[in-house]
């Protein structure tokens, strides 16, 4: 198996992959689908673990589990060509900023001829929690923080509505402002420690899930993955309850134990005079 770029005329190039299988002694060469992935946020170190920035992170989260070199520009965006198992995978980080990541995901898609049910855009939304994902098998839908902003600074989005409404949307879960915080501020602003700890484990998981995409498309697996997410920490809080109800009756009976034996022992020592 191995990766081919074709060169064709006027410098186009399409990125295929072919595998040589056993068929009865031949080799059958077969050709899949490539998959453009697509994580939204804004070049620079000043964004860099912001909450607008987590399909960035995720991007890179998968390039370096698939081995993926992310050193090229084209499009306006920062792209690196690879494989999962044997599907080929384009990813892409657009540095033309959020409000422009529209002008790199159009072209790469016509460029490399990659149909638009194999797009999987990677972005932050603010109606999950903290550390949730989930994949969205059927269309567009517009992130909570977008929907009032369509016409001002995403405005990219409704200039690439034939595109965005008919890809594959991989939602980031980065919660809502506290109070009254305006949600620019939000959307910029760094997570905390332990928000962190819960955006680095949602995407290790979110890779395994970009896989089993990837692999099998839209199963079972990946429905179970989007329950599994949005019950994680409603089990982890179950977790916490049993393991409370557990243990405080035995620390319990043991407070009580110890302050029935001391109060023995006083009694005792009244009786015995001393």
């Amino acid at each position: 198996m191995k990766i081919q770029v074709s060169k064709h005329i006027k410098g186009s190039m399409l990125l295929c992959v072919r595998a040589s299988l056993p068929d009865n002694g031949n080799g059958v060469k077969v050709e899949y689908t490539p998959w453009l992935i697509v994580g939204l946020g804004n070049p620079g170190t000043k964004y860099h673990g912001t909450r607008h920035n987590v399909g960035f992170e995720m991007i890179d989260q998968i390039a370096q589990a698939e081995g993926v070199l992310m050193n090229t520009i084209q499009s306006k965006a920062l792209i690196g060509i690879g494989c999962i198992g044997e599907v080929p995978i384009l990813l892409a980080k657009p540095q033309a900023y959020m409000n422009f990541s529209g002008e790199s995901v159009g072209p790469l898609a016509a460029h490399y001829k990659i149909p638009l049910r194999h797009i999987l855009l990677i972005y932050d939304e603010m109606n999950l929690p903290n550390g949730i994902l989930r994949v969205q098998p059927k269309g567009w839908t517009w992130p909570s923080q977008w929907s009032k902003e369509c016409d001002g600074p995403f405005g990219w989005l409704s200039r690439i509505s034939s595109i965005v409404y008919r890809q594959v949307p991989f939602f980031a879960g980065i919660g809502n402002p506290p109070g009254t915080m305006d949600m620019k501020a939000f959307l910029l602003q760094k997570f905390s420690p332990i928000e962190q700890e819960q955006i680095d484990a949602s995407l290790e998981q979110g890779v395994e899930a970009v896989r089993t995409l990837i692999l099998g498309g839209f199963t079972n697996k990946i429905t179970r993955f989007n329950l599994g997410q949005k019950y994680k920490y409603h089990k982890a809080a179950c977790h916490m309850q049993s393991l409370e109800t557990a243990v405080l009756p035995l620390v319990m009976t043991s407070f009580t134990s110890s302050t029935k034996g001391h109060e023995i022992s006083q009694n005792y020592q009244k009786l015995d005079g001393s």
